[in-house]
C-alpha cells in the first residue's frame, strides 16, 4: 500500500503525470454528458462544465511545452537517417501543436478574440496529427526491430551461445515493445481527436469516440509514465 502510495506521489509530481489524471477527468465528463444529456440535462450541464474546465486548465498546464521539442532533438536524435528524419517530422508536428494551443487556450478564455479559436484549433490538431503519424511510425520501425534482434538472441539461445547479458538485452526489448505498443495506442487516439478537428464527422466527432479515445490516450500515458 505504501508502495503504491509512493508511485502515485510521484507520478502526480510530474507535468505529464497531472496532465494524464486531468485529461481522465475531461474524457469521464464528456461521456457522463453523453449518457445523461437526454435524461438529466442538469446533471449532463454540470459534467459539460467539468469537461470544459478540464480541457481549459491542461491547456494552460501546458504553457512552454512546445520547448519539449527541441530538447527531445537534442538529447535522441535517433540511431539512423530514417529515425533523425522521421523524429525531427514528428517533433516538429508537436511543436506547432503545443505551440498554437497556447492561442487556442487564449482565445478560448476570450483574453484573445473568441474568433480565433477556430483557426487555432484547427492549426494546432494539424501539428499534432502530423506528428503523431510519424511517431507511429517510428514506433512500428522500432518494434520491428526489437522483433528481429529477439529472434537473433532466441537462436543464440538454442544454441547454447546466450548469456545473462543476452537475457537481460531480451527482457530490456519486450519492455520497450510494451511501452511502443502503449505510444502507438495513445497516438492512434490522440490521431482520432485532432482528425475531428480537421475534418469533422459523423464517427470522430461522437462523443463516445471521443471519450473513448481521450481515455485511451490517458490511460496508456499513465502507464508509460508510472514508476517502475
Amino acid at each position: 500500500m505504501n508502495d503504491t502510495v509512493d508511485k502515485l506521489v510521484i507520478f502526480l509530481a510530474k507535468r505529464d503525470g497531472i496532465d494524464k489524471l486531468v485529461k481522465t477527468f475531461q474524457y469521464v465528463s464528456k461521456l457522463v454528458n453523453w449518457h445523461t444529456e437526454a435524461t438529466n440535462p442538469e446533471i449532463a450541464q454540470r459534467f459539460k462544465k467539468w469537461e470544459v474546465a478540464s480541457g481549459l486548465s491542461r491547456k494552460a498546464f501546458r504553457t512552454g511545452r512546445f520547448l519539449t521539442g527541441f530538447n527531445a532533438l537534442r538529447r535522441s536524435p535517433g540511431s539512423t537517417k530514417t529515425f533523425q528524419f522521421l523524429s525531427v517530422l514528428a517533433n516538429a508536428g508537436e511543436m506547432v501543436y503545443f505551440f498554437f494551443d497556447h492561442f487556442l487556450w487564449l482565445a478560448r478564455i476570450e483574453t484573445l478574440d473568441p474568433k480565433l479559436a477556430r483557426r487555432m484549433s484547427f492549426i494546432s490538431a494539424f501539428g499534432e496529427s502530423f506528428g503523431y503519424v510519424f511517431f507511429i511510425i517510428s514506433d512500428f520501425i522500432a518494434m520491428r526491430e526489437g522483433v528481429e534482434a529477439e529472434r537473433k538472441l532466441i537462436k543464440a539461445k538454442e544454441e547454447g551461445l546466450i548469456d545473462k547479458e543476452g537475457e537481460d538485452r531480451r527482457r530490456q526489448i519486450r519492455a520497450d515493445r510494451v511501452m511502443r505498443m502503449m505510444a502507438v495506442a495513445a497516438n492512434v487516439a490522440d490521431l482520432i481527436i485532432g482528425i475531428a478537428d480537421i475534418e469533422p464527422n459523423r464517427f470522430c466527432n461522437h462523443a463516445v469516440t471521443l471519450g473513448i479515445s481521450g481515455l485511451v490516450s490517458a490511460w496508456a500515458g499513465w502507464y508509460r509514465n508510472w514508476p517502475s
